[in-house]
């Protein structure tokens, strides 16, 4: 048998495929719920995982930064020291004053370059140092992280373990009764539900008020709710509205003549008491 196209159904139809995905959903929803703040808090220490890796990553290309600096000054250092050697033998051959004085300044110079480059080292050394505890403690925190991650990934694979199979189920129930749906009313209803706080893109009629916002709605909207005959939805939140009847669930009337037979019963009384009173 060829399926109805969803264009072709009764507003009667629709409302009724709309109330079952609304429960299958809901239900989808409290399996959801049974994870509690789980997904959350996994999200939040992959997060701060991944940030003190980019930490981590950043202090190690410092201190390499660092090292390549050192390396450098070391390198002036020994070009500087070869060079003060070298003037220093010129010394010996000098012809005047000028020639020694000349000698003499850049010896002084090369010797303050020394001093600057070990004094570079040593600054280079101690940011290295720091750096190092840094990346220890970096280091010490992702251990803890991940172990604190490590954790909550076993409980909220065991939870979803026990309920993964019955939501697939559902999961698929609801794609088959979404086919079942006019896409415009399924992005109308998953728009409404989405806004939603409890997630209820549908309800039903409680006690004369919509059962989402429970503000009380006119008789003669109940009666185009029960009729059946549009998409009627709720004036004050705007969810669907849905009768009670179409959507399966039995609502107790108290009984309405209880008082007046009480009141009648008590009337009666009295006449009889006062024809006693007269005798």
């Amino acid at each position: 048998m060829a399926k109805k196209d969803p264009s072709d159904l009764t507003v009667e139809e629709r409302l009724s495929a709309l109330y079952q995905l609304q429960t299958t959903l809901s239900a989808i929803d409290e399996k959801r719920a049974l994870r509690g703040e789980l997904p959350l808090e996994v999200q939040d220490l992959e997060d701060e995982i991944a940030g003190l890796n980019t930490r981590v990553e950043k202090i190690t290309n410092e201190i390499s930064e660092f090292r390549t600096a050192i390396s450098q000054k070391k390198a002036e250092i020994a070009d500087a020291e070869n060079t003060v050697s070298r003037y220093k033998e010129q010394l010996n051959d000098v012809r005047n004053n000028r020639e020694y004085d000349t000698l003499t300044k850049e010896i002084e110079y090369q010797e303050l370059e020394v001093e600057l480059c070990n004094k570079k080292i040593g600054e280079a050394e101690v940011r290295i140092s720091e750096r190092n505890e840094d990346l220890q403690k970096a280091r010490d925190l992702i251990a803890d992280r991940q172990l604190a991650l490590n954790e909550k990934k076993g409980e909220l694979d065991e939870i979803m373990d026990e309920t993964r199979a019955e939501e697939e189920k559902l999961r698929a129930r609801a794609n088959d009764l979404e086919l079942k749906i006019e896409p415009r009313l399924l992005a109308s209803f998953k728009r409404i539900r989405k806004n939603a706080r409890n997630g209820l893109g549908i309800v039903y009629v409680q006690r004369d008020a919509c059962g989402g916002c429970f503000n009380k709605i006119p008789p003669q909207r109940q009666l185009d709710i029960k009729m059946h005959k549009k998409i009627i939805v709720c004036e004050y939140c705007g969810r669907i509205m849905i009768d009670p009847e179409l959507a399966g669930v039995k609502v107790d009337k108290a009984p309405a003549d209880e008082k007046p037979k009480r009141k009648r019963a008590i009337r009666k009384k009295t006449v009889e008491e006062k024809e006693s009173g007269e005798e």
